[in-house]
């Protein structure tokens, strides 16, 4: 039996699919595959692993379609949270955030934004990674918002000593998606 055998065989294995082509679902997103959403399709276009310690991950995916883009984030603890944001300009939740984080190390516990009320419902520590660039993780500190209906979050990420991100979204559901084809 020629020695390429076996190499052609594990070639093969190599090559198998992260997912079950006849199966698929959310969590096996990956770059370049197409999934609709509130009735438009999007594109995968980049993935995202945060690292929250003991083995924890989470990953986040940046959709887009022809005239949008939105962030898909995949929590799976004892269920599968889903949530679709949109970044917003920092400074759109008031100057009392910043200097809150400034002077007390955390926001607020409370943000109004665009008329809704949001409680701080964690703090944590983690890692980003964007998972195409193979490069380095970067540390940040990361606070969750949740309003009164449980339906709608927001985030706030903390970089450096002063650099700050903030996203607006709601929770989803994994039957809110469709359609998914891999790249």
């Amino acid at each position: 039996m020629p020695f390429g055998f076996f190499k052609k065989k594990k070639k093969e294995e190599e090559e198998l699919p992260h997912y079950d082509p006849t199966n698929l679902h959310i969590r096996d997103l990956r770059k370049g595959f197409i999934v609709e959403y509130d009735l438009k399709t999007w594109e995968v276009d980049s993935e995202y692993e945060y690292d929250w310690g003991n083995e924890y991950f989470t990953y986040e995916y940046k959709l887009t379609s022809a005239d949008d883009s939105i962030f898909l984030y995949i929590e799976e603890d004892d269920e599968l949270i889903l949530t679709v944001s949109r970044k917003i300009p920092f400074g759109k939740l008031g100057g009392e955030v910043e200097d809150s984080i400034d002077d007390k190390g955390k926001p607020p516990k409370e943000i109004i934004y665009d008329g809704k009320v949001f409680y701080r419902e964690s703090q944590r520590p983690g890692f980003f990674k964007n998972v195409e660039s193979k490069g380095e993780s970067e540390e940040f500190m990361g606070w969750e918002y949740i309003d009164d209906s449980e339906q709608y979050i927001l985030n706030i990420e903390q970089w450096e000593d002063n650099v700050y991100e903030a996203s607006v979204g709601k929770f989803v559901k994994e039957r809110d998606f469709s359609n998914i084809l891999p790249a």
